[in-house]
């Protein structure tokens, strides 16, 4: 068991997230589209349809700070999400600083991979 820990196809070597991280992805998908990350700005209505890049980052700052134990569990949700609340403030709050700043490592935007990029 671990982070890849749902059955997987032995055919085509497909591999699945563990139920946790899932779960992990979800609830802070459902607290992001909620507008709870950052209650001073409405983050969630026509600014989301017109800047969304700051919707992106903060769900790479959150996916990149995520931890997993051996057996697949996420040890760090509220870290992660905190640190994706803390981009959604500076974005809209010019004056707040993010402590302690970001690394480049947690800014890092990944591509879905190379096949997605191909077709």
């Amino acid at each position: 068991m671990g982070l890849f820990d749902r059955k997987k196809d032995t055919k085509d070597e497909k591999k699945k997230l563990s139920t946790y991280v899932s779960g992990a992805v979800r609830q802070f998908a459902m607290t992001f589209a909620r507008g709870d990350l950052y209650k001073d700005a409405d983050y969630t209505g026509d600014v989301l349809k017109e800047e969304s890049s700051f919707a992106e980052q903060a769900f790479a700052i959150f996916m990149n700070n995520l931890e997993l134990d051996a057996a697949g569990s996420v040890i760090n949700y509220k870290h992660s999400e905190q640190r994706a609340a803390q981009y959604i403030r500076s974005y809209f709050d010019r004056e707040y600083t993010v402590e302690p700043p970001f690394e480049s490592w947690e800014l890092e935007l990944y591509p879905v991979s190379r096949e997605f990029y191909m077709k």
